[in-house]
């Protein structure tokens, strides 16, 4: 039965979403821009989970060809455009160097495989040139690399921070009619043939609530099928595998602004990409995951496996004491039974259970075809509720600081740094790159560095936390230097301290994580 679309007062709503990672986000943005009241509760922090440990990748999935998944792959190459014209600021085109090893992939493969990434997109790609051939010895990527490889195939794709993309999504829901609700937990719901209630409890002051809507989405990512039966007392629909992928940051290992795409032997991808000015990230790795979601950590062998994979094509070598810092996250996957966990599908799949009031669940997928999802998920919800704005969409909406002309950052930076020429360079990039055109909010109307407010150290001024607190669901020293920024890899002891009295202060200190970002890695 469709339930009727329209405002309601008070604590009813026509989508509770369960879920603060980039499905969750990406579904209440759409269904907001919709004309749909709706209300998004996430029991941690926005993106604090699986969408901040991904590879900071949009990317078509070059390697996802040889499980023929045209389809996934071709939809993804679509987005890659539609991404990148939407937040410039936080998606940049990159260029991937795979050096041609013989014994692992034969040339003729790759041709192909490179001609598909070219044309599956079928003429969307407009902002990114296309793959080619070229000779390591002429190639600024060659230089790092040892002697031997000669031929290197070159193709684009692009980089992402993966959690501001969570924040910029949860703060467009959020203007365009969203409640978000950060450390807030759904902790039981109730079922009527018209309505689902759920009682939310905020873990910041233990209070409860009880809203009521006509749709309950369940976006929990790796705990999807938990939530069906321990909060929903349902019987899931489908079987999730946990996949742990893990990543290493290290030292700058070159200095050109080249990405690679690594050919392990046991036929992985192993991507290897500058990072945050002064630092290289590698990943991933594909290790099947049984644990305790809450406590997901890297481990030596997946450390040692990720230095021995680019040790085989580097003159500089790592190991264990190079890792400068780490992270593990774990991809809630769609069960295809396939031996090969590289193998299995990283498409979604979206289950709507209509036993009364319906529940939709959110299975698999991946961050660069999240707005796909999104707009899928609303396609589909469309036989169950009314949705009055059923023609808007959210391809063609910048989001927030994405309003930059042409995608042009390059331009925009160089006019933001005109504009406010007391910023440091460095701290204009920053800015930039973060906030986009919302950058001019955060500075407010600062002259003067000395008009930002306290000087926390090492880049880090009040007036940036004062945007992240009221604008961001900011609240903890790791929202700040790790999600709505990387300062984290960068700044000192002394910072650290102040940022921590300046949180004091404002009584925010007690809001604790449940899990850690990330962490350096000790032999």
């Amino acid at each position: 039965m469709k339930k009727s679309c329209c405002s309601f007062d008070g604590n009813k709503f026509d989508l509770i979403i369960v879920g603060g990672g980039i499905n969750g986000v990406g579904i209440a943005r759409d269904a907001a821009g919709r004309g749909l009241k709706v209300l998004l509760c996430e029991q941690d922090d926005l993106g604090s989970h699986t969408s901040s440990s991904s590879s900071k990748l949009i990317h078509g999935g070059f390697r996802y060809l040889e499980q023929y998944e045209f389809g996934l792959v071709s939809k993804a190459l679509a987005e890659r455009e539609v991404l990148l014209r939407s937040a410039p600021h936080i998606i940049s085109p990159v260029r991937f160097v795979m050096p041609h090893v013989d014994s692992l992939r034969p040339v003729w493969l790759i041709r192909i495989g490179l001609f598909l990434y070219d044309h599956l997109d079928f003429g969307k790609r407009k902002l990114l040139p296309s793959s080619r051939v070229v000779k390591l010895a002429q190639h600024p990527a060659g230089a790092p690399l040892k002697s031997g490889f000669i031929k290197g195939f070159v193709f684009s794709d692009a980089c992402v921070d993966d959690s501001r993309l969570v924040v910029l999504n949860a703060m467009d829901a959020k203007e365009r009619g969203a409640t978000i609700l950060t450390r807030t937990k759904c902790v039981s719901t109730r079922r009527t043939s018209t309505s689902w209630f759920a009682i939310l409890r905020d873990l910041k002051t233990g209070e409860e609530q009880e809203v009521e809507a006509n749709c309950l989405v369940n976006a929990a990512g790796a705990w999807v099928n938990k939530f069906i039966c321990d909060q929903a007392a349902l019987k899931p629909q489908q079987n999730t595998r946990l996949i742990k992928g893990s990543h290493i940051v290290v030292k700058k290992l070159f200095e050109h602004n080249y990405s690679y795409a690594f050919q392990h032997t046991d036929g992985r991808i192993i991507f290897v990409c500058p990072w945050e000015q002064d630092f290289t990230l590698i990943g991933t790795t594909d290790v099947e995951f049984s644990g305790d979601i809450g406590e997901i950590k890297i481990s030596n062998d997946e450390v040692n496996y990720l230095c021995d994979s680019i040790n085989q094509y580097f003159d500089q070598q790592i190991q264990l004491g190079d890792v400068v810092w780490s992270y593990a996250g774990v991809r809630p996957l769609l069960d295809d039974e396939s031996s090969d966990l590289s193998g299995v599908t990283r498409d979604y799949k979206l289950e709507i259970d209509t036993d009364g009031a319906p529940m939709m669940s959110i299975y698999g997928g991946k961050i660069t075809t999240y707005r796909k999802l999104a707009e899928d998920a609303l396609t589909k919800l469309k036989s169950v509720i009314d949705i009055k704005q059923s023609n808007w969409t959210n391809r063609d909406a910048p989001l927030p600081g994405g309003d930059i002309k042409d995608a042009d950052f390059s331009g925009f930076l160089s006019d933001f740094q005109k504009q406010f020429p007391w910023l440091p360079d460095e701290l204009a990039h920053r800015y930039a790159r973060n906030y986009g055109t919302r950058a001019q909010q955060v500075l407010g109307r600062a002259k003067s560095l000395n008009d930002l407010g306290e000087d926390i150290g090492d880049g880090l001024y009040a007036a940036e936390l004062d945007y992240l607190i009221n604008n961001e669901w900011a609240l903890t020293e790791e929202d700040i230097l790790w999600r709505r920024s990387k300062l984290g890899l960068s700044i000192g002891p002394v910072a650290i301290s102040n940022l921590n009295s300046w949180l004091k202060d404002r009584k925010l200190e007690g809001m604790i994580d449940v899990r850690a970002h990330g962490e350096p890695v000790s032999a």
